[in-house]
C-alpha cells in the first residue's frame, strides 16, 4: 500500500529546507524500496517546527519536526512511515496544542490538502459555499455577508457587505473584483500562506463576490516578492477553469466569472487600494484622491470591489454554513475569526486563527511562548510598520478593532511583532519615519516632506540637541501627517512614533554617542 508523506511547499518551510528534505525522503524511499507518495502541502503555520513532515497512518496523520536532511536516515530506521517513535515525533498533527486550540474557518484546509488538487479541495467541503451562492440572488448573497459581520481584513476593517452592495447597485457595463494580495506589512504572511496552501478558497471567494455584485472579471494583485504564490495561484486558476469552476458556465449555472494574477513591483504604497488600481492600469502607483470611491469608479473607471485576500477567503465558509455561524465567533463589532501572524523575537512564531477577543498578552505570552531570546518582552508592534507599539501595561487589550482604536493602536493585517528589552525605541521611531520617506509615493506634502523632517528631528534628538524642542517638533509633525496625508501611509506613520514616545519616554532621553564607533 502506498504511504502518503506530506512535506510543505510553503515558502517559509522551503526557506528552512523543505525542498531538500522532500528530495532526501524520496531518494531514501527509492533506495529502501518503500512505496510512498510525497504530497507537497501548505503549511499549518507552525514555523518553529518547519520543515514539518507528516505521514498518513491508520490512526491519522502524525508529524515530525523540524526535520533536516541529516535526520532522514534516522527517521527511516525508526520506521516513521508507520508513525514510529523518534526524537522529532510530535504525535498526531491535529493534537499539537498550538493547532488544536485554534478556530480555523478561513484556514480550515491549509496544510491538510494538496493545494493544486481540486478533488482534494472538494473532498474537504470546498465549493460548498459557491454551490449555495449559485442558488441565491445577488442581494441575498450580499445580505448573508453583511449579516455575518465580516469586515475588511486588510487593515481598514470596513464592512465587506456594504462595499459589495455599493458595487452591486452601481451602474456599469463591466464590474471588477480586485483582490489586494500586496502583503507588505512587516510580520505578515497570511495572504502568502493561503495563496500557496489553499488557493481554491480565494478563487471561490472571488467568484462569490462576482455573483453578488455583477462582476464577471477578477484580478489577484500581488507582489513580485511572492514568486511561489504567483506560480501556485496561476496554476490553480488554470485547474479551476478547465474544471468549469471559472469561465462562461460556472458549475453548469450559465453564469460567468474569470480571473487572472497581476504582479506588482513591490511598492509598499500599492497596498493602498487606489495606488494598486493605478499600478494595475500601468500607471505610476500613486494615491488617488477620493471621491470618487473605487466602488463607483475603480479599475479602468468601472465599479470595482477591492478586498484583501483574507476578506475574500472568509466568504466561502459564510455561504457554506450561514452568516449566524460565522458571526458567533468574535466580540463587539469584530465578528468572525482573525488569522493572527506572530513574528519577531518570539519562541513560537506562526499563524494562529481565532475569534476576536483574545488579549494581546495571551497572544504573546501563551500562544507565542514569550521571546525566543528568553529575555522579557518590552514592546509589541501590531499592524505592520505603521502600527503602534504596545508596552506590557497594555497587554490586557482585547484583539478587537474598536478596543485597539481606544488605545491609539490598530490591528491592520493582524501582524504581531515582538521585541525584547534590548530594543531601542528611539531607533524604532526613526525607522518608522525613514520607512515612510522611502515608501512615500510623493503625491502629498505631509507624507513626502513630513517623514524626511521627522527622520532629521529624531537624529537631532539622539544627538541631544535641545531635546524638549525636538519632542515638541516631532509631536507637531505627527499631528500634521496624521490629519493631512492623503492615505494611511503618511496618516498612520505617527502611530509607531507617538506610541514609542508615550510608552517608552526613557528611550528618548539624550544619550552619549559612541564617537569611536562612528
Amino acid at each position: 500500500m502506498t504511504i502518503k508523506v506530506y512535506v510543505p511547499l510553503d515558502s517559509g518551510a522551503v526557506a528552512l529546507g523543505a525542498d531538500d528534505v522532500a528530495t532526501a525522503i524520496a531518494a531514501k524511499a527509492a533506495k529502501s524500496g518503500a512505496d510512498i507518495k510525497i504530497v507537497r502541502n501548505g503549511s499549518f503555520g507552525m514555523y518553529w517546527l518547519e520543515p514539518m513532515v507528516e505521514v498518513e497512518t491508520p490512526r491519522g496523520r502524525v508529524a515530525y519536526g523540524p526535520v533536516s536532511t541529516d535526520d532522514i536516515d534516522a527517521l527511516f530506521d525508526a520506521d516513521f512511515l508507520t508513525g514510529g517513535d523518534h526524537k522529532l515525533y510530535l504525535g498526531r498533527t491535529s493534537d499539537i496544542p498550538f493547532l488544536k486550540s485554534q478556530s480555523r474557518l478561513t484556514f480550515q484546509r491549509c496544510g491538510i490538502i494538496d493545494p493544486l488538487s481540486l478533488d482534494d479541495y472538494r473532498a474537504h467541503d470546498g465549493l460548498s459555499g459557491l454551490e449555495n451562492a449559485l442558488k441565491m440572488s445577488a442581494s441575498d448573497i450580499v445580505k448573508a455577508v453583511t449579516d455575518s459581520g465580516l469586515r475588511g481584513r486588510g487593515g481598514a476593517g470596513f464592512p465587506t457587505g456594504i462595499k459589495w452592495n455599493t458595487v452591486r447597485e452601481a451602474d456599469g457595463d463591466q464590474k471588477y473584483i480586485v483582490c489586494n494580495a500586496d502583503e507588505g506589512d512587516s510580520g505578515t504572511f497570511a495572504d502568502r500562506m493561503i495563496m500557496e496552501g489553499e488557493p481554491f478558497v480565494l478563487i471561490e471567494g472571488m467568484i462569490i463576490a462576482g455573483l453578488a455584485t455583477g462582476a464577471t472579471k477578477g484580478y489577484v494583485y500581488t507582489r513580485s516578492e511572492y514568486p511561489d504564490a504567483i506560480r501556485i495561484m496561476t496554476e490553480a486558476i488554470k485547474v479551476a477553469r478547465s474544471a468549469g469552476v471559472l469561465g462562461t458556465n460556472i458549475l453548469g449555472s450559465g453564469k460567468t466569472f474569470d480571473m487572472e494574477v497581476r504582479m506588482g513591483a513591490g511598492a509598499y504604497v500599492c497596498g493602498e487600494e487606489t495606488s494598486l488600481l493605478n499600478s494595475m492600469e500601468g500607471k505610476r502607483g500613486v494615491v488617488r484622491a477620493k471621491p470618487p470611491l473605487p466602488a463607483l469608479k475603480g479599475f479602468l473607471g468601472r465599479p470595482t470591489v477591492v478586498n484583501n485576500v483574507i476578506s475574500l477567503c472568509s466568504v466561502p465558509v459564510i455561504l457554506e454554513k450561514g452568516p449566524e455561524y460565522y458571526r458567533d465567533f468574535g466580540m463587539g463589532r469584530s465578528r468572525g475569526t482573525i488569522p493572527i501572524q506572530i513574528a519577531g523575537n518570539v519562541k513560537h512564531g506562526g499563524l494562529y486563527e481565532i475569534g476576536f477577543g483574545m488579549t494581546l498578552g495571551e497572544i504573546v505570552e501563551q500562544i507565542g511562548g514569550g521571546t525566543a531570546s528568553g529575555r522579557p518582552v518590552k514592546a509589541v508592534q501590531v499592524g505592520g510598520p505603521l502600527g503602534a507599539y504596545f508596552p506590557r501595561e497594555l497587554f490586557d487589550t482585547p484583539f478587537d478593532y474598536e478596543e485597539f482604536t481606544k488605545r491609539d493602536g490598530l490591528i491592520g493585517h493582524a501582524g504581531v511583532v515582538v521585541f525584547d528589552d534590548t530594543v531601542d525605541m528611539m531607533k524604532q521611531a526613526r525607522f518608522a519615519m525613514e520607512f515612510c520617506a522611502i515608501e512615500s509615493c510623493g503625491k502629498c506634502t505631509p507624507c513626502r516632506i513630513g517623514s524626511i523632517r521627522g527622520t532629521e528631528v529624531v537624529d537631532k534628538l539622539e544627538r541631544g540637541e535641545d531635546p524638549e524642542l525636538q519632542i515638541d517638533l516631532l509631536r507637531d509633525l505627527c499631528e500634521t501627517m496624521k490629519f493631512g496625508s492623503l492615505c494611511a501611509l503618511g496618516g498612520f506613520t505617527p502611530y509607531p512614533v507617538m506610541s514609542a514616545i508615550t510608552h517608552f519616554p526613557d528611550d528618548f532621553k539624550p544619550r552619549a554617542l559612541d564617537i569611536a564607533a562612528e
